[in-house]
């Protein structure tokens, strides 16, 4: 096996370690956030790390047995590389009476940092990156990533402050552009 396949494996095997402490985090978030909004969010990003899981794991198994790259990791469907707009969709809708606890406060910091440390590294990864599927698929993970990254400083902004946040999202508009005049 040549060296690169040698560094996509252990890409592959560290991305799954980071997913998988994902997907364990939104698990327990879900079951400690208090309040519905929350509740919503932690429910899809832990369906998107379900997602990035099987997506590594099928990669890692062809690369690992067939020593190819292949684009059947696109059959586990799409992540929400928008979170963030569903994030400002549902508290448009249901955001006037959310109260956000301490510790959904805290859960969000750690889910913010989660996220930004793996766009860091699925962009370190990018750069090493030799073969087009494997470029697809981290460029398709940072996208993801960020998305999540993107809601949950969204609904920290919000469960910090939902008055200023509603006054921004008037200012410029709900669907992220300028408000018309």
């Amino acid at each position: 096996m040549t060296h690169h396949f040698n560094r996509a494996l252990a890409m592959l095997s560290t991305a799954l370690e980071m997913e998988e402490k994902g997907k364990a985090f939104y698990e327990k978030a879900i079951t400690t956030c208090k309040n519905q909004l929350g509740v919503k969010i932690f429910t899809m990003l832990k369906k998107d790390e379900d997602i990035h899981v099987q997506r590594i794991k099928k990669i890692y198994e062809q690369l690992n047995t067939q020593h190819t790259w292949s684009e059947e990791w696109k059959s586990f469907g799409e992540g929400h590389a928008d979170l963030g707009k569903v994030f400002r969709d549902l508290a448009a809708v249901q955001g006037h009476n959310i109260q956000a606890g301490t510790g959904d406060l805290e859960a969000l910091d750690v889910g913010i940092t989660f996220e930004f440390n793996s766009v860091r590294f699925y962009e370190d990864q990018l750069k090493a990156a030799t073969e087009e599927v494997e470029k697809g698929f981290i460029q398709r993970m940072i996208e993801e990533e960020t998305g999540h990254h993107t809601a949950l400083s969204e609904m920290k902004a919000f469960l910090a402050d939902p008055a200023a946040w509603f006054r921004e999202q008037e200012r410029t508009g709900f669907d992220g552009g300028t408000a018309m005049a």
